[in-house]
C-alpha cells in the first residue's frame, strides 16, 4: 500500500496555510510548502510567508531555501520536496503539501513530467535581454498552447518555455508520471467576491505591516529592480513603485488587480484536478475527510 499524502489546494488568500496547521496538529503532520517565492529568503511580508507564531509549532519545509538573486526551479523544488517527503515519512508523520503553485504541485506528485532539457547558458543570456513582452511574442509565434497558459510577465518561465521549444520544438503537454504516493486533495474555495474582499484585506494588512520597507530593504541588499519584476506579483509593483513609475495609489490599484487575476488563473488550474473541495469554514467536515482518508 503506498503511503498516504495530504495536498491542500486552493486560489490564494483563501485560509491554506492555517488549515494546513491545523490538520498537522491534529493529524501528527509536518507541511511541506508549495509555493514558487516563499521558496526564496527575506521575501516574506509580500508573499505573505507563514510566522513561526502561525506555525503553531508544526514544522514547516521548503521555506527559505533559496538565494532570491538566483531563480529556482520547479525541477529543483521537485528534487527538495522528494527528499522532504521521504524524511517526514521515515520519522512516521503524515506529510501535508500546502500551497497555489499548481506547477510545483503537480511536479511533486508526479501529476506531471517534467521537459528534460538542459539549460542551454548561451541561449539564456540572449534571451535575458530582451523584455517581457518581447519574450512573449516569440513565444505566442512559436508555441501558441504555451503561450496562452504562462505568466506573460515571467521572464524566468519565458525563457524556459523558448529553451525548450529550442530543443524539442514545442513545450510538450505535461503527462502524468507514476509516484511511490498516495496523494489525497483538499481544496479550498469560496465565493469570488468574498474572496476579492480578502485580498484586498491582506493586500492593505501587508504595506501597513512593512510590505514596502521589505522591498526597500532587499533593493539596498543587493536584489535587483529588474530581479523584483521576474519575481512577480507584490515585488513587480514595488519595485516600479520604489523608481517612481508608479504612485501608491496606482500601485496599490495595479495590484490588487493582478492578485485577483492570479486567484482566477490558479482556480482554473485545480479544476482540472480530481479535488475534494470545501469552504474554509467546514473545519469539521474537512477533518472528518482528512482522517478517514488516511485510512
Amino acid at each position: 500500500m503506498k503511503p498516504k499524502i495530504l495536498v491542500i489546494v486552493g486560489p490564494t488568500a483563501v485560509g491554506k496555510s492555517g488549515l494546513g496547521v491545523k490538520l498537522a496538529q491534529k493529524m501528527n503532520g509536518e507541511v511541506i510548502s508549495a509555493d514558487s517565492r516563499q521558496v526564496y529568503k527575506g521575501l516574506d511580508i509580500g508573499t505573505g510567508k507563514i510566522t513561526k507564531k502561525e506555525m503553531g509549532g508544526v514544522p514547516h519545509h521548503l521555506l527559505d531555501i533559496a538565494d532570491p538573486k538566483k531563480a529556482f526551479s520547479a525541477s529543483e523544488f521537485k528534487t527538495e520536496g522528494e527528499k522532504a517527503l521521504k524524511n517526514i515519512i521515515e520519522r512516521k508523520k503524515l506529510p501535508i503539501i500546502v500551497g497555489g503553485t499548481g506547477f510545483y504541485i503537480d511536479a511533486l506528485t508526479g501529476a506531471a513530467t517534467l521537459p528534460e532539457v538542459p539549460p542551454n547558458k548561451k541561449l539564456r543570456e540572449k534571451l535575458e535581454k530582451l523584455s517581457a513582452d518581447e519574450l512573449f511574442d516569440r513565444l505566442r509565434v512559436k508555441d501558441p498552447v504555451r503561450a496562452g497558459s504562462i505568466d506573460r510577465h515571467n521572464k524566468v518561465r519565458l525563457v524556459r518555455a523558448l529553451e525548450i521549444i529550442e530543443v524539442l520544438g514545442k513545450v510538450p503537454t505535461l503527462k502524468k508520471a507514476s509516484s511511490p504516493y498516495e496523494f489525497i486533495y483538499i481544496g479550498l474555495t469560496i465565493p469570488q467576491v468574498e474572496l476579492d474582499a480578502k485580498i484586498l484585506k491582506r493586500l492593505n494588512e501587508r504595506i501597513q505591516g512593512g510590505m514596502i520597507e521589505e522591498a526597500k530593504r532587499l533593493h539596498a541588499e543587493g536584489l535587483s529592480y529588474k530581479r523584483m519584476n521576474t519575481l512577480g506579483l507584490e515585488y513587480r509593483y514595488l519595485a516600479l513603485y520604489l523608481q517612481k513609475k508608479l504612485t501608491r495609489k496606482e500601485m496599490i490599484e495595479k495590484l490588487f488587480i493582478e492578485i485577483r487575476q492570479y486567484s482566477r488563473r490558479q482556480m482554473t488550474w485545480f479544476k482540472k484536478k480530481k479535488i475534494r473541495w470545501f469552504d474554509p469554514k467546514d473545519e469539521q467536515a474537512i477533518l472528518a475527510y482528512a482522517s478517514g482518508s488516511m485510512r
